[in-house]
């Protein structure tokens, strides 16, 4: 046995036969042959929807058709969220460059973007000629709603984050008369991550903000149950994630970017923000026990790139924490060193401790099914909001 084979066998943990999900991970059971739930999960999506096959090749080809006809005799025929990473740069290379789209770039800004995001999506952008449509909330406001969480306790600390980008795209697709929101999510890549300590919705985020939070929200854009009902009920405006149907690989398209337009790696997956590097490398880590590393880790695992014991191996070393990046936290947040270590220090508390919409999920669950059939929801978001979730859960 060799010595990396030897330290997963030596862990005392229950641990997936196919990739590095243990018994801590939310919700996680095994079957017969050791392999979890989420593996097999991600096996009927890839059967679901083809991926990397003839049949999901085709069909993102129809659904590209389908596009260009929607959008005709407008500016614009598509929306892509942006960040300045890997998959949203990839996203709009080939929207341009392969599929001949007319794409309209969205960012939200929260204020904590990196120099080198924001210097990539200058260059893709600029080397495609496609215009960009940023909203940027008031950096007050902004971090006012990040200490609103960490005075809470809760884990989803960058919550306001995801939530705001989709309702920012919406609004952009709205004004403009289009029909499509292209997304740079995959699953073979990043997994779909379970619910546990990463929820998050516009009632827990209006919840936790009224509670904790000192200034009103003018310019955060909140998206509220009625707002994302509307998105996809009355202007039925598809989210079409293109590497759900297609092969995918991420080195490869990072390869390209850095080839091509002069795009720079920031480091790590989620690393192009230094709010999400925080939560990543040193909230969830430190004050949870969560590290969001096994979804990568264990992506790269199922597709061969790297053996399972390679995975648990950089999987129980500690994250890579960017250099004065929590002195940047407490700074823009006001902390002192007391008060960021006492807040670290404090029990953690659960969303469900806090009003969310998960109960009003589950009671629509037959309407968020028809509505992600026809892409007006995410397929994510019904997997993991619409079914109830074990009240004991404990996850990593």
């Amino acid at each position: 046995m060799t010595e990396l084979a030897s330290l997963l066998e030596q862990t005392p943990l229950k641990v997936c036969t196919r990739c590095i999900y243990d018994e801590r991970v939310s919700s996680i059971t095994f079957d017969d042959d050791g392999v979890c739930n989420y593996c097999r999960q991600l096996d009927q999506l890839v059967e679901d929807y083809g991926t990397g096959q003839p049949k999901g090749e085709a069909r993102i080809a129809e659904i590209i058709e389908e596009i260009k006809v929607a959008g005709k005799g407008k500016k614009y025929d598509c929306i892509i969220g942006v960040s300045g990473g890997t998959d949203s740069s990839y996203m709009v290379h080939l929207a341009v460059k392969v599929w001949g789209l007319r794409p309209l770039a969205v960012h939200y800004d929260n204020t904590w973007n990196t120099a080198i995001a924001t210097q990539n999506i200058r260059r893709v952008l600029s080397a495609l000629d496609v215009d960009l449509y940023t909203h940027v909330t008031d950096n007050k406001e902004a971090d006012d709603i990040f200490r609103a969480f960490f005075e809470a306790d809760v884990a989803e600390i960058e919550a306001s984050t995801d939530l705001a980008l989709a309702e920012v795209m919406n609004r952009a697709a709205y004004k403009h008369g289009v029909r499509y929101v292209l997304e740079g999510h995959s699953f073979v890549t990043e997994g779909i991550t379970p619910v546990g300590r990463n929820y998050f919705d516009g009632q827990y985020i209006r919840s936790i903000h009224r509670r904790f939070g000192k200034r009103k929200m003018k310019t955060y854009p909140l998206m509220t149950f009625e707002r994302m009902l509307f998105w996809s009920v009355a202007a039925r405006i598809r989210k079409i994630r293109p590497f759900w149907y297609m092969a995918y690989s991420k080195e490869a398209a990072r390869e390209l970017l850095e080839r091509e337009y002069g795009w720079e790696y920031y480091g790590g997956h989620h690393l192009e923000n230094r709010m999400t590097a925080f939560f990543h490398s040193v909230y969830a880590p430190q004050k949870f026990n969560s590290d969001f590393r096994n979804n990568t880790l264990s992506a790269l695992a199922r597709q061969g790139k790297i053996s399972r014991e390679e995975a648990w191996e950089i999987y129980c070393q500690p994250p890579q924490i960017e250099e004065q990046l929590v002195d940047y936290f407490q700074k823009r947040l006001s902390l002192s060193d007391n008060e960021y270590k006492s807040q670290m220090a404090a029990p953690p508390r659960s969303w469900r401790e806090f009003p969310t919409y998960k109960k009003r999920f589950e009671r629509f669950r037959p309407l968020f099914r028809i509505l992600a059939d026809a892409n007006l929801v995410t397929r994510s978001f019904y997997m993991k909001y619409c079914f109830p979730t074990p009240e004991g859960d404990n996850p990593s």
